[in-house]
Protein backbone atom coordinates (compact mmCIF):
# COMPACT_ATOMS: atom_id res chain seq x y z
CA UNK A 1 0.00 0.00 0.00
CA UNK A 2 1.57 3.23 -0.99
CA UNK A 3 2.48 5.61 2.19
CA UNK A 4 0.27 8.57 2.27
CA UNK A 5 2.56 11.40 1.99
CA UNK A 6 6.18 12.92 1.75
CA UNK A 7 6.80 12.90 6.09
CA UNK A 8 5.91 8.75 5.95
CA UNK A 9 8.13 8.86 2.80
CA UNK A 10 11.12 10.40 4.54
CA UNK A 11 10.72 8.59 7.29
CA UNK A 12 10.83 5.28 5.58
CA UNK A 13 13.64 6.34 4.06
CA UNK A 14 15.47 7.04 7.00
CA UNK A 15 14.60 3.81 8.64
CA UNK A 16 15.73 1.77 6.43
CA UNK A 17 19.32 3.65 6.73
CA UNK A 18 18.68 2.80 10.44
CA UNK A 19 18.10 -1.04 9.96
CA UNK A 20 21.61 -0.68 7.76
CA UNK A 21 23.52 0.74 10.93
CA UNK A 22 22.14 -1.61 13.04
CA UNK A 23 19.81 0.55 15.23
CA UNK A 24 18.63 -1.63 17.93
CA UNK A 25 14.98 -1.33 17.48
CA UNK A 26 15.87 -3.74 14.37
CA UNK A 27 17.85 -6.50 15.74
CA UNK A 28 15.88 -9.18 15.83
CA UNK A 29 15.49 -10.93 19.37
CA UNK A 30 16.75 -14.41 18.79
CA UNK A 31 16.40 -16.12 22.38
CA UNK A 32 12.90 -15.26 23.78
CA UNK A 33 10.83 -17.31 25.44
CA UNK A 34 7.70 -17.34 26.85
CA UNK A 35 8.37 -15.60 29.96
CA UNK A 36 10.63 -13.00 28.75
CA UNK A 37 8.06 -12.28 25.71
CA UNK A 38 5.22 -11.43 28.39
CA UNK A 39 7.67 -9.55 30.49
CA UNK A 40 8.75 -7.53 26.69
CA UNK A 41 4.97 -6.83 26.18
CA UNK A 42 3.07 -6.02 29.02
CA UNK A 43 5.55 -5.43 32.17
CA UNK A 44 2.53 -4.16 34.14
CA UNK A 45 0.39 -7.11 33.88
CA UNK A 46 -2.48 -5.41 31.61
CA UNK A 47 -2.54 -7.23 28.64
CA UNK A 48 -3.80 -11.10 30.21
CA UNK A 49 -3.69 -14.14 28.15
CA UNK A 50 -3.79 -13.53 23.99
CA UNK A 51 -3.36 -17.40 23.16
CA UNK A 52 -5.33 -17.61 20.13
CA UNK A 53 -6.67 -13.76 20.01
CA UNK A 54 -5.86 -11.47 17.04
CA UNK A 55 -3.21 -9.41 17.89
CA UNK A 56 -1.79 -6.23 15.57
CA UNK A 57 1.87 -5.14 16.16
CA UNK A 58 1.26 -1.54 14.60
CA UNK A 59 4.78 -0.23 13.59
CA UNK A 60 6.16 -3.21 14.87
CA UNK A 61 8.45 -4.59 12.05
CA UNK A 62 12.26 -5.33 13.97
CA UNK A 63 11.50 -9.22 14.77
CA UNK A 64 10.80 -8.39 18.64
CA UNK A 65 7.13 -7.68 18.95
CA UNK A 66 5.86 -10.27 16.47
CA UNK A 67 8.24 -13.15 17.52
CA UNK A 68 6.86 -12.33 21.34
CA UNK A 69 3.23 -12.49 20.42
CA UNK A 70 3.68 -15.66 18.94
CA UNK A 71 5.52 -16.90 21.80
CA UNK A 72 2.80 -16.65 23.83
CA UNK A 73 -0.04 -18.38 21.10
CA UNK A 74 -1.15 -14.89 19.47
CA UNK A 75 -2.38 -14.95 16.00
CA UNK A 76 -0.25 -12.09 15.04
CA UNK A 77 -0.07 -9.63 12.26
CA UNK A 78 2.77 -6.78 12.00
CA UNK A 79 2.78 -3.62 10.21
CA UNK A 80 5.58 -1.46 9.73
CA UNK A 81 5.89 1.22 6.43
CA UNK A 82 9.84 -0.24 6.45
CA UNK A 83 10.82 -3.64 4.27
CA UNK A 84 13.81 -3.59 5.92
CA UNK A 85 12.06 -3.45 9.83
CA UNK A 86 9.81 -6.37 7.71
CA UNK A 87 12.88 -8.37 6.66
CA UNK A 88 13.95 -8.62 10.39
CA UNK A 89 10.85 -10.48 11.46
CA UNK A 90 10.50 -12.97 8.84
CA UNK A 91 14.21 -13.79 9.91
CA UNK A 92 12.72 -13.80 13.13
CA UNK A 93 10.29 -15.57 12.79
CA UNK A 94 11.92 -18.24 10.58
CA UNK A 95 14.50 -18.90 13.65
CA UNK A 96 11.53 -20.07 16.16
CA UNK A 97 9.31 -21.30 13.51
CA UNK A 98 6.42 -19.29 13.82
CA UNK A 99 3.83 -17.28 11.36
CA UNK A 100 3.17 -13.95 11.02
CA UNK A 101 1.05 -11.80 8.36
CA UNK A 102 3.62 -9.01 7.32
CA UNK A 103 1.95 -6.14 5.93
CA UNK A 104 4.16 -2.51 4.43
CA UNK A 105 1.62 0.19 5.11
CA UNK A 106 1.31 3.34 6.67
CA UNK A 107 -0.40 3.82 10.13
CA UNK A 108 -2.34 6.12 8.99
CA UNK A 109 -4.23 3.61 6.71
CA UNK A 110 -5.30 0.21 7.77
CA UNK A 111 -7.83 -0.28 4.89
CA UNK A 112 -6.58 -3.49 4.52
CA UNK A 113 -7.83 -5.10 7.42
CA UNK A 114 -11.75 -5.10 8.20
CA UNK A 115 -13.52 -3.69 11.06
CA UNK A 116 -13.66 -5.29 14.12
CA UNK A 117 -10.16 -7.69 13.39
CA UNK A 118 -8.35 -7.32 16.47
CA UNK A 119 -8.26 -8.33 19.98
CA UNK A 120 -5.16 -6.02 20.92
CA UNK A 121 -2.95 -3.68 19.08
CA UNK A 122 -0.01 -3.04 20.54
CA UNK A 123 1.92 0.31 18.61
CA UNK A 124 5.42 0.46 18.80
CA UNK A 125 6.88 3.90 19.25
CA UNK A 126 5.77 5.95 16.22
CA UNK A 127 3.26 8.45 17.00
CA UNK A 128 6.08 11.19 17.05
CA UNK A 129 6.78 10.54 13.18
CA UNK A 130 3.53 11.85 12.52
CA UNK A 131 2.16 15.37 12.54
CA UNK A 132 -1.12 14.78 13.47
CA UNK A 133 -2.34 11.64 15.57
CA UNK A 134 -6.09 11.53 14.53
CA UNK A 135 -6.05 8.86 11.68
CA UNK A 136 -4.56 6.51 13.53
CA UNK A 137 -6.59 6.61 16.58
CA UNK A 138 -9.36 6.66 14.30
CA UNK A 139 -7.76 3.61 12.58
CA UNK A 140 -6.85 1.76 15.75
CA UNK A 141 -10.47 2.49 16.91
CA UNK A 142 -12.12 1.05 13.60
CA UNK A 143 -10.34 -2.51 13.50
CA UNK A 144 -10.28 -3.30 17.45
CA UNK A 145 -13.56 -5.15 18.26
CA UNK A 146 -15.53 -3.77 21.55
CA UNK A 147 -13.44 -4.57 24.27
CA UNK A 148 -10.16 -4.54 22.83
CA UNK A 149 -6.74 -3.46 23.82
CA UNK A 150 -4.47 -0.96 22.58
CA UNK A 151 -0.98 0.08 23.52
CA UNK A 152 0.85 2.95 22.53
CA UNK A 153 4.00 4.96 23.84
CA UNK A 154 5.21 8.36 22.92
CA UNK A 155 8.12 10.95 23.91
CA UNK A 156 7.54 12.95 27.41
CA UNK A 157 5.96 15.84 25.59
CA UNK A 158 6.74 18.14 28.37
CA UNK A 159 11.07 17.44 27.88
CA UNK A 160 11.52 16.87 23.95
CA UNK A 161 13.93 18.85 22.46
CA UNK A 162 16.04 18.55 25.49
CA UNK A 163 18.96 16.49 26.48
CA UNK A 164 22.35 16.00 28.76
CA UNK A 165 23.66 19.16 27.29
CA UNK A 166 21.38 21.61 27.99
CA UNK A 167 22.52 21.47 31.71
CA UNK A 168 23.09 24.74 33.05
CA UNK A 169 24.83 23.80 36.49
CA UNK A 170 21.92 23.86 38.09
CA UNK A 171 18.64 22.46 36.39
CA UNK A 172 17.88 21.46 32.48
CA UNK A 173 15.53 24.13 31.44
CA UNK A 174 12.58 24.11 29.05
CA UNK A 175 13.30 25.82 26.35
CA UNK A 176 10.33 25.13 23.71
CA UNK A 177 6.77 25.72 23.75
CA UNK A 178 4.81 23.18 24.74
CA UNK A 179 2.65 22.54 21.41
CA UNK A 180 1.32 19.91 19.76
CA UNK A 181 2.21 18.93 16.17
CA UNK A 182 5.53 20.99 16.89
CA UNK A 183 8.29 19.99 14.75
CA UNK A 184 10.58 18.45 17.97
CA UNK A 185 13.54 16.97 15.29
CA UNK A 186 14.08 17.50 11.78
CA UNK A 187 17.19 15.86 10.02
CA UNK A 188 18.42 14.63 13.97
CA UNK A 189 21.37 12.87 14.32
CA UNK A 190 21.72 9.20 15.87
CA UNK A 191 24.58 7.66 17.08
CA UNK A 192 24.50 4.08 16.80
CA UNK A 193 26.95 1.72 18.42
CA UNK A 194 28.34 -1.16 16.24
CA UNK A 195 29.17 -4.57 17.23
CA UNK A 196 32.77 -3.40 17.38
CA UNK A 197 32.50 -0.45 19.96
CA UNK A 198 32.15 1.99 16.68
CA UNK A 199 29.99 4.44 16.89
CA UNK A 200 27.82 5.28 13.22
CA UNK A 201 26.32 8.82 13.16
CA UNK A 202 22.85 8.37 11.54
CA UNK A 203 20.65 10.84 10.31
CA UNK A 204 17.27 10.15 11.98
CA UNK A 205 13.52 10.80 11.24
CA UNK A 206 11.29 13.77 11.60
CA UNK A 207 9.26 13.56 14.73
CA UNK A 208 6.52 16.08 16.08
CA UNK A 209 5.43 16.61 19.80
CA UNK A 210 2.00 15.49 20.99
CA UNK A 211 1.13 16.51 24.18
CA UNK A 212 -0.71 14.36 27.24
CA UNK A 213 -4.24 16.01 26.24
CA UNK A 214 -4.24 15.04 22.80
CA UNK A 215 -2.93 11.38 23.43
CA UNK A 216 -5.34 10.90 26.07
CA UNK A 217 -8.29 13.13 24.88
CA UNK A 218 -7.79 11.41 21.36
CA UNK A 219 -8.29 8.15 23.08
CA UNK A 220 -11.20 8.88 25.35
CA UNK A 221 -13.43 10.64 22.87
CA UNK A 222 -13.02 7.25 20.68
CA UNK A 223 -14.37 5.32 23.40
CA UNK A 224 -11.54 4.21 25.16
CA UNK A 225 -11.10 3.72 28.62
CA UNK A 226 -7.89 4.68 30.17
CA UNK A 227 -6.21 1.51 31.99
CA UNK A 228 -3.16 2.91 33.36
CA UNK A 229 -0.40 5.59 32.28
CA UNK A 230 3.82 4.64 33.28
CA UNK A 231 6.62 7.01 32.84
CA UNK A 232 9.59 5.30 31.28
CA UNK A 233 13.27 5.53 30.33
CA UNK A 234 13.58 6.79 33.75
CA UNK A 235 17.44 7.76 34.89
CA UNK A 236 19.77 7.56 38.07
CA UNK A 237 19.30 10.92 40.07
CA UNK A 238 23.14 10.44 41.95
CA UNK A 239 24.83 9.93 38.04
CA UNK A 240 27.16 13.17 37.29
CA UNK A 241 25.19 16.02 36.63
CA UNK A 242 25.06 16.66 32.60
CA UNK A 243 25.06 12.73 31.75
CA UNK A 244 22.15 11.16 30.13
CA UNK A 245 21.39 8.96 33.30
CA UNK A 246 21.10 12.34 35.44
CA UNK A 247 18.89 13.98 32.59
CA UNK A 248 16.19 11.26 32.45
CA UNK A 249 16.01 11.29 36.55
CA UNK A 250 14.76 14.80 35.86
CA UNK A 251 13.51 14.48 32.99
CA UNK A 252 11.58 10.88 32.19
CA UNK A 253 11.73 10.24 28.42
CA UNK A 254 8.65 8.28 27.46
CA UNK A 255 5.28 7.79 28.43
CA UNK A 256 2.92 4.65 27.88
CA UNK A 257 -0.49 3.54 28.36
CA UNK A 258 -2.74 1.14 28.00
CA UNK A 259 -6.39 1.51 27.05
CA UNK A 260 -9.53 -0.67 26.41
CA UNK A 261 -11.83 0.42 23.46
CA UNK A 262 -15.34 0.46 24.98
CA UNK A 263 -16.69 0.52 21.34
CA UNK A 264 -19.14 3.35 20.21
CA UNK A 265 -16.88 5.41 17.85
CA UNK A 266 -18.12 5.33 14.43
CA UNK A 267 -20.69 3.17 14.94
Amino acid sequence: MPLTDDIARYNQERWNALVASGVEYSRPMMTLNAVEARKLLDPYNVMGMVEGKDALCLAGGGGQQSVAFGLLGAKTTVVDFSEAQLARDREALAHYGLHAGLFQMDIRDLSAFSSNSFDIVWHAYSINFIPDVNPVFNEVARVLRPGGLYHTDWSNPFFKRLDERDWDGAGYPLKHFYADGEVISNDNIWEIESADGSINRIKGPREFNHTLGTILNGLIGRGFQLLGLWEEWCGDPDAEPGSWEHYKAVAPQMLNLWARYEGGHGE
